[in-house]
């Protein structure tokens, strides 16, 4: 039965100039085949018109961005914002790392990418995430905000927030070790 599955399988990725035989063997198998069987009946099969695709060229294929990009680019999005960065209280991490949420309607489009600043300066690479992680961030206020991207030209930016991150300082008595209990005299 596998036989005859891959053989029709096969037969209907023949060409369409290609003609096909289907004839009964010994065993009263179905068998199909692109040559005509000597010494036996065999009669034409009439294959289905094969599905057909056309890709359009791709959009890409060039540097300068088509019609469709260009009007994408200068339309800002409704709603762009960091979301999830505490605003009453500082975020406590003592390796100072987090991570921040980006709100985005309508969804982001595939020629954009995201790009978060701090203090005014690109962290990171620009992505498609909307979940950005920051790491290692020293303590202190910090001005976080989000920009959308179209071709390393930024289109859009959002409203910049401020949070305090807090850490641990390695001289603080948190940090120190308990002393040993002392042993009895």
């Amino acid at each position: 039965m596998r036989l005859v599955f891959a053989t029709v399988l096969l037969a209907i990725t023949l060409p369409v100039t290609a003609e096909i035989f289907q004839y009964t063997d010994a065993q009263g198998n179905r068998v199909y085949t692109d040559l005509p069987p000597q010494n036996k009946d065999a009669s034409s099969v009439k294959l289905p018109t094969a599905n057909t695709v056309y890709m359009p060229a791709t959009p890409h294929s060039s540097n300068r961005p088509d019609k469709n990009e260009a009007a994408d680019a200068t339309q800002p999005y409704s709603l762009l914002e960091l979301q999830n960065l505490p605003t009453e209280e500082a975020i406590r991490s003592n390796s100072g790392s987090f991570t921040a949420a980006i709100a985005i309607e309508p969804r982001l489009a595939n020629q954009h990418r995201l790009q978060l600043l701090i203090d005014g300066k690109p962290y990171g690479a620009a992505s498609r995430s909307t979940h950005i992680t920051v790491q290692n961030l020293d303590r202190g206020e910090h001005r976080l905000s989000v920009q959308v991207l179209a071709h390393q030209r930024v289109i859009q930016s959002s409203a910049e927030q401020t949070v305090a991150v807090q850490r641990v300082h390695i001289g603080s008595p948190a940090v120190r070790p308990n002393p040993a209990p002392r042993p009895a005299p």
